[in-house]
């Protein structure tokens, strides 16, 4: 997981809060007994943990260093823990449950094996102190801290106190992950939300703008023609015309599309074979330039013999907009690989990968919104009415890409869904 800065702030927000509430809480225990712990030194452990805090809090503000702020506050705070636990007794006290808190942010802020190893490194320390406390290596902060303790029920704590680190760290992590895994599927949410919302304005407007540009564009587009047809013109007038005609199909088809995404109207479904769809939009794109001698075809489409229950001109809009993107992806040429499987879940895969330009993350992200194109003068309208025809079918699709490395789409079709429209027609009146 990557550690952001939001994160190194909470973790020193809530270190500071952490030592302002054992601080009040030593202060009211001490109120009532003198035995609970050496005032002094603990308030300097204390100062010295205020102090550190506003240490990080300057290498948070003027440092990026985040992953590594991290894991240095986690071993220092190892270290204050050790040395708060020393000053209680060790064994005697319990405030060596703190080190449970370092366990846990470190499973919360860096990732799962920092846990593990701030769990392990809370171990060490805990036994060193203990085995030095119990051999008389070290000696006690204060000598009536001292218990009389056999080697047994030293090992047996230290080791309860080991399962406890441990556990914790599992416990943290098995939390973290899923608060990561739902915060990523409320981010995921929220985009497939906003590219829907995208979709309807885009659906909105198309419909009031075929209405307004359909019409007159048409007849602007066959008077030129006639025009170009009955005058007598020179090379430059002919080419502006055909400028004038090839501008005016150019934004008649950005309005059908426009519609496809508004309205795309009662669709008549049927058994296609898929490969064969594709091989005829192929067909269509070389004979429009789309796809020319630069472009290299490959794959199993040619042999692949897979049916499937839909629109066939559903299906040609979706390798339409597939494969032109992919050759405006390779300007300079490249290969096209178009594939078709059956999984073992009955559903039908169909694969695109081009050896073009590939995509950057932000790319990846806004592929299919209405709007966004990542070529010069593209509409970003094509993706966008696959991405809402897949959506149709129940399917789904996955994005694979790299820069300069290229791109691979794959479409994910349910067959049950294909059963499902095939019983309905069947016992339709």
């Amino acid at each position: 997981m990557k550690t952001q800065k939001r994160h190194i702030f909470w973790f020193i927000l809530i270190r500071a809060i952490a030592v302002t509430s054992i601080l009040v809480a030593v202060v009211i225990i001490q109120s009532s007994t003198s035995a609970f712990i050496p005032v002094v030194p603990f308030y300097y452990l204390v100062f010295l943990a205020y102090f550190l805090s506003l240490v990080y809090l300057g290498f948070y503000s003027w440092r990026k260093e985040y992953p590594v702020q991290a894991y240095v506050q986690t071993v220092i705070d190892l270290l204050l823990i050790t040395a708060l636990v020393y000053i209680s007794g060790g064994l005697s006290g319990s405030l060596y449950l703190l080190y449970v808190f370092s366990v846990v942010a470190a499973s919360i802020v860096l990732d799962n094996r920092a846990a593990f190893i701030t769990a392990g490194l809370s171990a060490i320390l805990f036994g060193l102190l203990v085995d030095g406390l119990y051999f008389g290596i070290i000696p006690y902060f204060s000598p009536e801290q001292y218990r009389e303790r056999s080697l047994g029920l030293v090992i047996f704590s230290m080791f309860l106190a080991w399962s406890l680190m441990f556990l914790m760290a599992f416990l943290a992590n098995y939390l973290a992950n899923g608060l990561r895994k739902t915060r990523e599927e409320l981010h995921l949410a929220q985009k497939e939300l906003e590219i829907k919302e995208r979709l309807a304005t885009a659906g909105r407007f198309s419909a009031q703008l075929a209405h307004e540009v359909r019409n007159p564009l048409a007849a602007i587009s066959g008077a030129v023609q006639v025009l170009r047809g009955e005058l007598s013109l020179d090379e430059e007038q002919r080419s502006l015309m055909d400028i004038v005609v090839k501008e005016s199909e150019r934004v008649s088809q950005s309005i059908e599309q426009f519609l496809d995404l508004a309205s795309p109207g009662p669709q008549v479904f049927s058994w296609i074979n898929l490969p064969e769809i594709l091989e005829e939009t192929l067909a269509l794109l070389r004979a429009s330039g789309e796809l020319d001698g630069r472009h290299l075809l490959a794959g199993n489409y040619p042999s692949a013999k897979v049916d499937y229950y839909g629109n066939p001109n559903q299906f040609k809009q979706v390798f339409w907009n597939l494969a032109k993107n992919a050759a405006k992806a390779m300007p300079e040429g490249g290969t096209l690989s178009v594939d078709f499987f059956q999984d073992k879940k009955k559903n039908v895969r169909v694969r695109f990968a081009d050896t073009g330009r590939g995509l950057t993350e932000e790319e990846k992200e806004r592929l299919f919104e209405p709007f966004f194109s990542r070529f010069e003068n593209g509409h970003g309208l094509g993706l966008a009415v696959v991405r809402s025809i897949v959506d149709d079918y129940d399917g789904r699709i996955e994005v694979s890409s790299e820069p300069r490395k290229g791109t691979e789409i794959n479409l994910v079709f349910p067959l049950k869904e294909a059963r499902r429209r095939t019983a309905v027609l069947e016992v339709a009146p």
